[in-house]
């Protein structure tokens, strides 16, 4: 009994393994991790998208980008080619203006790149994730090509990153 038991357990944890895989497949930004630290990485930019703004919609707000010691270093560098897990993040926060001062709000989403070309070719070797309101929990991308990529594709030239090292 106890050996039909074991067997049972063994082909349950199998099924599971194998949904994770599938599912991850389906959408390989479910296989990003949440950038724990980040805000302890080298903070690149800081900008802020005001009404009027071509993307204010789905980008309005105050931006702070952060970059791990191998994109940023590569960012200082100039380089056209990012090395093999190179990260940046997006810190998307709402922008509150008063008493002549504009200052964060909540944290709208958290958006994050990563290069690994074997798993991301279908997007030049990048992987994007989007945590609303920067809840680790809450990923939203589906399609990191149709969600993410093909705006970066504009940035072809710079490996896929609008970001530039400010001496």
């Amino acid at each position: 009994m106890k050996r039909w038991q074991g067997i049972g357990l063994l082909a349950a944890l199998t099924i599971t393994v194998a949904t994770v895989f599938l599912v991850a497949q389906q959408n390989p930004a479910n296989t990003i991790r949440y950038p724990d630290g980040y805000r302890s990485w080298t903070h690149v930019k800081t900008a802020i998208l005001h009404p009027g703004h071509p993307l204010y919609d789905d980008f309005g707000g105050i931006h702070h980008v952060y970059a791990n010691t191998k994109a940023a270093q590569a960012l200082q560098k100039g380089v056209t080619s990012f090395p093999e897990g190179a990260m940046l993040v997006f810190d998307l926060l709402e922008s509150i203006t008063e008493n002549n001062a504009t200052g964060e709000g909540k944290r709208k989403v958290l958006a994050v790149m990563v290069k690994d070309s074997k798993r991301f070719r279908e997007t030049n070797g990048w992987g994007y994730a989007a945590f609303a309101g920067g809840d680790p929990k809450k990923q939203i991308v589906t399609d990191m090509k149709s969600a993410c990529h093909n705006c970066h594709m504009g940035q072809a030239h710079r490996d896929y990153v609008f970001s530039e090292w400010r001496p």
